[in-house]
């Protein structure tokens, strides 16, 4: 008993002191830096400043900012109105072809997401598998533009994050009480009163976990616009690598790094309202 107890002790100790050094330590630190200033040979001076809370809300980087979230989101949505239906089919599979549908949504987990990304220039490039595909089949004259484009970047992130959309709704989908769905028929609802009322409620943890997983990644992942956009569209993730490593303005990086955090830290507390909103009785 003793030794269990030991062992669970030093489990726990350990997970904590590895989240305290690798995870709390750092984002002190990155807290403390974003309220210093600049300094051209020593990186950092150590006078308080709010320059760059200040220069988030200028006008380039407010239009930069908003782009990334505007992308983000959309990104966001679609990967949700895609991963719904499937997640919620899969749910209500049998179990044998559910885990079919599961397996097939982990296999990009087998690849690095950077070298997924690669294979998709040879995709969406215009001597590309979809461009020849389509002007095979005669659906288009001429080969698509769509590297190094908006576009190119929105598949990129959809293609990458999908995965994460799905499995949370499917978590949350599948723990549903099939009772409850029963029941709400039995008193005469239709499909869509039932998903109304009982489905979509349930599954709200969920889809605000997936969004959350699928939002917070869209505005970070710098490489997806380097490698599909060509560098030439400049997002919040771009942004933040390329003051840490290219013009060495580490308090505005780290700036830029906490509004991210408290972002996060928002769609937390959607996540955590929704939760508890789900906890209470279904009203038909």
């Amino acid at each position: 008993m003793k030794d269990s107890r030991l062992f669970k002790r030093f489990i726990i100790g350990g997970v904590l002191g590895w989240m305290t050094v690798f995870g709390a330590v750092p984002t002190i630190m990155l807290v403390g830096v974003s309220f210093l200033s600049r300094h051209h040979d020593n990186l950092i001076a150590p006078t308080f400043s709010l320059g760059s809370y200040m220069r988030l809300f200028k006008p380039a980087l407010g239009a930069m900012l908003l782009h990334s979230l505007l992308l983000a989101a959309a990104a966001t949505a679609l990967c949700l109105l895609i991963g719904y239906p499937f997640a919620y089919i899969s749910a209500r599979a049998p179990k044998r072809r559910s885990r079919i549908m599961l397996l097939l949504v982990m296999i990009p987990f087998w690849t690095n997401s950077l070298i997924r990304t690669y294979a998709m220039v040879a995709v969406l490039k215009a001597d590309g598998i979809l461009s020849k595909t389509l002007l095979f089949f005669g659906i288009i004259d001429a080969p698509l533009k769509v590297m190094y484009t908006q576009t190119a970047i929105f598949i990129g992130l959809i293609y990458t994050l999908l995965p994460f959309m799905i499995l949370p709704l499917y978590a949350a989908i599948e723990k549903i009480d099939k009772r409850l769905i029963e029941a709400s028929r039995d008193l005469g609802a239709n499909k869509w009163t039932t998903f109304r009322k009982i489905t979509l409620p349930l599954s709200m943890p969920g889809i605000v976990s997936g969004c959350m997983l699928v939002f917070l990644p869209a505005l970070g992942m710098f490489y997806i616009p380097d490698i599909l956009g060509g560098a030439r569209t400049m997002l919040l993730g771009n942004y933040i690598r390329d003051q840490f490593l290219a013009t060495r303005d580490i308090p505005m990086g780290a700036a830029a790094s906490i509004a991210m955090t408290l972002i996060m830290g928002l769609l937390l507390v959607l996540y955590y309202r929704s939760v508890r909103r789900s906890g209470r009785r279904v009203r038909l």
